[in-house]
C-alpha cells in the first residue's frame, strides 16, 4: 500500500463513535477503585479517546479499543465486574454489530475478532435476559444508561454533528 494509511475500517458504521462513549464511561465509572469524577467528564474523556482513535488511529488500535470494551461487557455479563447491565448491553451490541461487518473488509480483521464475537454473543444474550427482567419505560430495547448525561455529540468523521 506504498506507505498510505488504510482507511477502509472507518467506513463500516458510525454507531461505535456515537454510542460507545456514554456506555463505556458508565462501565468504567462502576469499576472498583475508579476515580470519582462527574459523569459528564467521564463521557467527555471517552468521547475524546474515541475521536482520537478515529481521526489518528489505525485499524489495529481501533480493534484494540473494541477488545477493551469487549472485556468490560463480558465482565459485567459474567458478574466478574460491577457495571450497569443496560450500558454493557448497549456497548456489547454495538461492538458485536461492528465485528460482524468486518467480514466485508479486506484483511484479517474478521478472523482476528472471532473470539471477541463469540464472547460478545454470549454476553449479549445474558445481558438481554437481565435487562428484560426490568425493561426501561415499558420497552425491552436497550437504551442509553439513564444516569449518564451525554452532552453535545462529537463531530462525525465528515466533520458534521452526529445528531
Amino acid at each position: 500500500m506504498s506507505g498510505r494509511r488504510r482507511l477502509d475500517w472507518l467506513g463500516l458504521t458510525p454507531e461505535p463513535e456515537r454510542e460507545l462513549p456514554t456506555a463505556v464511561a458508565a462501565l468504567r465509572a462502576s469499576a472498583p477503585g475508579a476515580p470519582t469524577r462527574r459523569a459528564e467528564d467521564l463521557v467527555a474523556a471517552e468521547r475524546r479517546r474515541v475521536e482520537r482513535l478515529v481521526l489518528r488511529g489505525s485499524r489495529h488500535s481501533w480493534l484494540r479499543y473494541l477488545a477493551e470494551v469487549t472485556s468490560l461487557v463480558t465482565g459485567v455479563a459474567t458478574g466478574s465486574r460491577a457495571g450497569d447491565p443496560a450500558a454493557a448491553l448497549l456497548a456489547g451490541e454495538v461492538v458485536l454489530d461492528h465485528h460482524r461487518m468486518l467480514i466485508g473488509l479486506p484483511g484479517p480483521g474478521y478472523g482476528r475478532t472471532a473470539g471477541d464475537r463469540a464472547a460478545l454473543e454470549g454476553a449479549v444474550q445474558t445481558l438481554r435476559g437481565r435487562t428484560r427482567a426490568s425493561p426501561p419505560s415499558g420497552t425491552d430495547a436497550p437504551t442509553r444508561p439513564s444516569h449518564i448525561h451525554t452532552g453535545p455529540q462529537a463531530p462525525t468523521r465528515t466533520g458534521g454533528s452526529s445528531r
